[in-house]
């Protein structure tokens, strides 16, 4: 355990201060990550998509009362929608309106993990630059350079800075086109589940 705190120590060491930033970037996302991994697993788990499909069901057929009580004891976005557009006049407008109010639940943290995709590798790329014009500088401040450690320290803050930048976007990014997949395929489900509101919503508004 000892050693591998030395090795870390010694990785951002070598890094310079743009691994700090970047190490903190790294905490921040996979904070963010399992945040979303455990919303996703209580949100669309089987026992979840079966309860709203039923929902729904319940719906189509005109049975409110019923459908009401099984979306009273869900506590997912789709249970909380179902609530809206049960608890008010069905409508194309309230059920839209129920919908979208989901939104923000299944997109949180999305603009922060996409933000960290983009700004690690550009951190990266700052800490290439920092490290070349560290061994320029060693090469500028002597006429000949007897230590060519001096100059690799600089190389090796090139190197290890853009690796680490891709290595944090690369981590963040593929669990990130995950949780817009798993969005995309919940709207789905919010959109039908509100077309079974207003599809029983039809007969009484004519």
């Amino acid at each position: 355990m000892e050693a591998t705190w030395l090795t870390i120590k010694d990785l951002m060491a070598r890094g310079g201060w743009v691994m700090w930033p970047l190490l903190a970037l790294s905490v921040v996302a996979l904070t963010l990550i399992f945040e979303r991994c455990w919303f996703w697993i209580k949100t669309n788990n089987p026992t979840a998509r079966n309860r709203i499909n039923r929902v729904a069901e319940l719906l189509r057929g005109g049975q409110r009362d019923k459908a009401w009580l099984l979306a009273e004891r869900d506590g997912t976005v789709y249970g909380d929608a179902a609530r809206r557009m049960l608890g008010e006049k069905a409508s194309h407008a309230t059920a839209a309106d129920a919908v979208e109010n989901q939104r923000h639940r299944l997109e949180r943290f999305m603009p922060t993990l996409g933000t960290i995709i983009t700004a690690a590798p550009m951190l990266g790329i700052l800490g290439t630059v920092t490290g070349i014009i560290r061994a320029f500088r060693v090469l500028s401040d002597t006429e000949m350079v007897t230590d060519p450690g001096k100059i690799g320290a600089g190389i090796a803050e090139a190197l290890l800075t853009t690796v680490a930048g891709l290595v944090v976007a690369l981590i963040v990014l593929f669990p990130y086109n995950a949780f817009r997949a798993q969005i995309d395929r919940t709207l789905g489900r919010l959109e039908a589940l509100a077309a079974a509101a207003e599809q029983n919503a039809q007969p009484e508004e004519m």
